[in-house]
């Protein structure tokens, strides 16, 4: 515990974000660094970072403050050689009404000589289906370090890698969502990380006001190509039963372009949700359009992010064509 005679230096950023209507103000990018470099560096008091993350959550992050963040957690990690992977995707939301069907996608797409790295988290949520958890449904290991992803994305286009290993404090503090019944600005700034520093990097929201700020933040951080959606349940999934607006980033240009609806009415949500349903469907096994339609249509807005096809409707032909090419045996 501090000299509570003395002022702690954490005491400023909590007093910018929380003087009042009139008096409090956002953080520059500049204060945003220093301040998640403290809580990074562990000089942060509990109670500071409590009160710190409720106020970022009641006033919602903006551009500035997200890229401070992230440059912040970027500094603590290993310099990953260039090009160790094609594709940044995180997965931190959580599957609540559908199956995450996205990982078929980042599947289909290293099946197809794209280098995905996947980085998420372990359940934080209660009632949802995280990525991580179902990894071993696929026999797909967790990598336990920064150089056996690398391994891992190499020998086979695809690696998973933690929230737990890549930065241990934002693990804990994503985990914090339970104690304080909110989420807090660390679910949005680790869609940011890229921990790879891939060129391309494709994030998915939940709240569409999000979006815009994402395309903003990508832009401070100079992310060279990124795209951002409105995902299904938050993650990176296109809904196929509904119009899909893609924000994105390419050298330095903003642009956006809405994928219509797949169907013209929506399906009806599955009672439960049954893991093994992913395995079938990958395997042919079990039909399911609706799933199929997700896995394709979000790799569709993938492969265009990456520029392997120049339209919408070339970016959804070449997804078909992967799908139906798919190694059904490969799981």
């Amino acid at each position: 515990m501090s000299d509570t005679h003395t002022e702690h230096p954490f005491a400023d950023t909590i007093r910018i974000l929380g003087k009042g209507k009139k008096g409090s103000r956002p953080l520059t990018q500049d204060e945003a660094y220093q301040a998640m470099r403290m809580i990074l560096a562990g000089e942060v008091e509990e109670i500071q970072l409590g009160a710190f993350l409720m106020l970022m959550r009641v006033k919602e992050e903006t551009p500035e403050e997200l890229a401070g963040f992230v440059q912040a957690v970027r500094e603590t990690l290993p310099n990953m050689p260039k090009n160790s992977a094609d594709l940044d995707w995180s997965a931190y939301a959580g599957k609540r009404r559908h199956l995450p069907w996205f990982m078929l996608t980042s599947f289909l797409l290293a099946e197809n000589d794209i280098k995905v790295l996947m980085h998420g988290s372990a359940s934080h949520s209660e009632n949802r289906v995280f990525a991580q958890d179902m990894l071993s449904l696929f026999a797909l290991p967790i990598a336990d370090s920064f150089a056996d992803a690398a391994e891992q994305v190499e020998a086979s286009n695809f690696a998973y890698l933690s929230i737990a290993q890549l930065c241990p404090e934002l693990n804990r503090m994503i985990h914090l969502r339970n104690l304080m019944g909110l989420r807090s600005p660390v679910h949005t700034l680790v869609r940011l990380i890229n921990p790879f520093n891939a060129a391309y990097s494709i994030q998915g929201i939940f709240h569409p006001g999000y979006r815009p700020v994402h395309q903003e933040a990508a832009l401070l951080l100079q992310q060279t190509h990124m795209t951002v959606i409105k995902g299904e349940g938050g993650e990176i999934e296109r809904n196929p039963d509904m119009d899909c607006l893609a924000q994105s980033v390419h050298l330095g240009a903003l642009s956006e372009e809405t994928w219509p609806a797949l169907f013209p009415r929506r399906h009806i949500k599955p009672d439960r949700l049954e893991p093994q349903q992913l395995l079938q469907v990958w395997r042919g096994e079990r039909a399911d359009e609706f799933a199929e339609a997700s896995v394709v249509g979000t790799a569709a807005v993938a492969l265009k992010l990456l520029a392997k096809a120049d339209t919408q409707q070339a970016a959804q032909q070449l997804a078909l064509q992967y799908w139906e090419n798919r190694d059904k045996n490969r799981f």
